[in-house]
């Protein structure tokens, strides 16, 4: 009974010091805004009143992720699985890839005519604006319920990027007082990430568009914003208007799947000359031929297989990763075109941790290999470094990080 009781005490005692520091932090975060986030917002224009409205009962956001509270240090991530860089199968779920697709199609007819003039003025096709749209936020469909200054003030003062935040905070307040937002408070992601495309705040200053010809760039209400906005983005990141984004290929064994990457790029009949064809049993498009082409291999050799263009790598400038491109420039094929899945299927691989792909990475550095960095990320530098190894300790080259290798590679 005693030791109950004093169990409870230590709990109640922690928990009354914890709302202390607390406390104490809110006040900090306070104090903070006003010493050092007013005066940099106003070095860039941002009025008193603007500043006051953004910040008016605003307090600190305890359950994002990755905070450093005042007087103490970041945590240890924990071992965790990633589904984009287990099975990339997983990432074409069929919910997923369906759901966009339907709705992509009723977009694409209700929308047309702006989508056709931005199509018109940045040479993005509306089929990957619309892609990017559905997989960002839904159509606008999916809730975005924080105060975007709640979010990035908290990140701002607290987290492993805080002077990462702190610039977002900043153009968030810009755009506050240009008077885009349509109403005081600004919805975002949990990560700060605004509105129906899911800018960041210095995004939106660089590539929000008005495509409603209000004066405005409503990327949270106006849907025609949205599709300007996101056709501007990829323009300026360097879209080639009249190319595709990729082709789904049969890689003979006779190409190693070591040749993947934007850096061993060649013409598209180059590719072809070595065997490489569509799997639709088409011929690659003259225009294309005469164009620079990369092997894209998600999954090694243990999955669909794809010739990319240039603009595949204009995808990856809305978000890094591979899957995602792919995935971008599959849907919009669906909705424009009504392809069917890809002609190969995923393979069983991955369900590897993180720090096991590490080990590996680290293992091929040692060797010598390039694998762009020991992240626990299986990207194209990891894949092909792997079908290297692989093929000069005389394996069959895969090309794709499996269990059985970390041994092989740390002996």
């Amino acid at each position: 009974m005693i030791r109950t009781l004093l169990c409870l005490l230590l709990l109640v005692t922690s928990g009354q010091v914890f709302a202390q520091d607390r406390g104490a932090i809110e006040r900090q975060f306070q104090n903070w805004l006003k010493e050092t986030i007013l005066p940099q917002a106003r070095s860039v224009g941002v009025s008193q009143r603007t500043f006051n409205a953004a910040f008016s009962g605003v307090t600190l956001n305890w359950d994002l992720p990755d905070l450093v509270p005042p007087g103490t240090k970041p945590k240890v991530p924990k071992r965790q699985r990633q589904a984009e860089f287990s099975s990339p199968g997983k990432y074409f779920r069929r919910g997923s890839i369906d759901g966009a697709t339907s709705v992509g199609r009723q977009m694409a007819s209700r929308h047309a005519k702006i989508l056709a003039t931005v199509e018109r003025q940045t040479g993005v096709p509306g089929r990957i604006i619309l892609a990017i749209w559905g997989r960002e936020s839904g159509y606008g469909r999916a809730s975005i319920p924080h105060n975007v200054f709640k979010v990035l003030g908290t990140k701002a003062f607290m987290s492993t990027r805080a002077p990462y935040f702190t610039r977002e905070l900043i153009a968030a307040l810009q755009i506050a007082e240009a008077g885009h937002a349509p109403e005081r408070t600004m919805k975002s992601s949990w990560a700060g990430a605004l509105g129906q495309p899911q800018f960041m705040p210095s995004s939106f200053l660089k590539y929000a568009a008005d495509g409603n010809g209000d004066g405005r760039a409503d990327i949270w209400n106006s849907e025609a914003d949205t599709i300007a906005s996101i056709g501007t983005y990829l323009a300026l990141h360097g879209w080639v208007g009249g190319r595709d984004w990729g082709f789904e290929v049969d890689l003979p064994r006779s190409v190693s799947c070591t040749l993947e990457g934007p850096d061993q790029g060649r013409s598209i009949a180059a590719w072809e000359a070595m065997g490489i064809k569509r799997v639709s049993g088409r011929p690659f498009p003259d225009h294309e031929k005469r164009g620079e082409g990369y092997l894209l291999l998600p999954a090694g050799r243990n999955g669909p297989a794809f010739i990319a263009t240039p603009n595949f790598f204009v995808l990856k400038e809305y978000n890094k990763s591979d899957l995602y491109a792919l995935f971008v420039g599959h849907v919009g094929d669906r909705i424009q075109y009504g392809v069917g899945d890809f002609a190969a299927r995923w393979g069983a691989v991955g369900g590897l941790l993180r720090s096991d792909v590490a080990t590996m990475q680290r293992a091929l550095e040692s060797k010598g290999h390039d694998v762009g960095g020991a992240d626990g990320l299986a990207g194209f530098k990891t894949r092909r470094s792997i079908g290297r190894w692989q093929e000069a300790t005389g394996q069959a080259s895969t090309c794709f990080p499996e269990a059985n290798m970390k041994a092989a590679l740390t002996r």
